[in-house]
């Protein structure tokens, strides 16, 4: 499972318990299954107007995708990239057709094989970019789904309060304190429900996913890089490095306070090879 979720959860149910247990005289003065309903229901009905229905079915992978621990492979992309370098300085082509047989990133596979297909630098450059951008524009609107339902649910909430309110009016006059009390408890705890699901729940989905989606696409950029210098046939060793580059983390790009880093040199390319 994915830490920080994992301890958001935790988190999350401890927050849950102190107000359940320290701040009421029994725990069930917050469960309201008719409140529950209206936020819940009211949320996903117009979620389902507002997406097709393909992309509302997705909702239970993306949910899933949160709890997963993400392995990052970009150290495992660099090598490949490196490797295959070599491999195509060397000029040879069949190892590197083997090497390609072996690799998992469809997208750095794609690269490859248009490179020793001695497509022009920027026709490979204009296809991966749109592969970026699609990917982009497609997980941004997955995403996207989660925000619409942070959106919805505090608002059904404020729909279950005057529900509440209406009911809770109708027996006022001659109800007892047994007849208004339920009637305003729906009217006080679907509000309670639509803010704790809205942020709690379905905003941080949306945000988990954002971040998965820039992580991905630096990874995305950097095989975009490492490509595009396979294909000016850079030496493999300045490829290593600028893609190395990728994988360091800097406090500050503009000052660094500790020992100052090595600078790689520019004149280190295929071009003097």
């Amino acid at each position: 499972m994915n830490p920080s979720t994992l301890i958001g959860m935790v988190a999350s149910c401890l927050l849950l318990a102190s107000v359940l247990f320290l701040t009421a005289e029994s725990p069930d003065s917050f469960l309201n299954l008719p409140g529950l309903a209206i936020v819940l229901t009211g949320t996903m009905a117009a979620t389902f107007i507002s997406y097709p229905l393909k992309e509302v079915v997705r909702v239970v992978r993306l949910v899933g995708l949160v709890f997963r621990r993400e392995d990052n492979h970009l150290r495992d992309d660099i090598q490949e990239l490196v490797d295959m370098a070599r491999l195509w300085f060397k000029g040879d082509v069949r190892a590197v057709e083997r090497a390609l047989e072996k690799t998992r990133n469809p997208f750095l596979r794609t690269g490859i094989q248009l490179v020793i297909a001695n497509t022009k630098e920027q026709e490979i450059l204009d296809l991966l970019r749109w592969r970026i951008a699609r990917l982009k524009a497609r997980e941004h609107a997955e995403a996207q789904i989660f925000r619409t339902m942070a959106a919805y649910a505090p608002a059904f909430g404020m729909l279950g309060t005057l529900v509440g309110l209406v009911n809770m009016l109708e027996v006022m006059d001659g109800g007892s304190l047994a007849d208004i009390g339920p009637r305003m408890a729906v009217a006080l705890l679907t509000t309670f429900y639509g803010i704790l699901l809205a942020n709690l729940v379905f905003k941080p989905i949306a945000v988990k996913l954002e971040r998965r989606t820039e992580e991905r696409l630096i990874a995305m950029n950097m095989v975009l890089e490492g490509i595009s210098l396979i294909s000016r046939r850079r030496l493999p060793s300045f490829i290593e490095e600028t893609l190395n580059s990728f994988m360091t983390h800097h406090q500050d790009e503009i000052r660094d306070d500790g020992e100052p880093s090595p600078v790689l040199d520019p004149m280190q390319d295929g071009s003097h090879g």
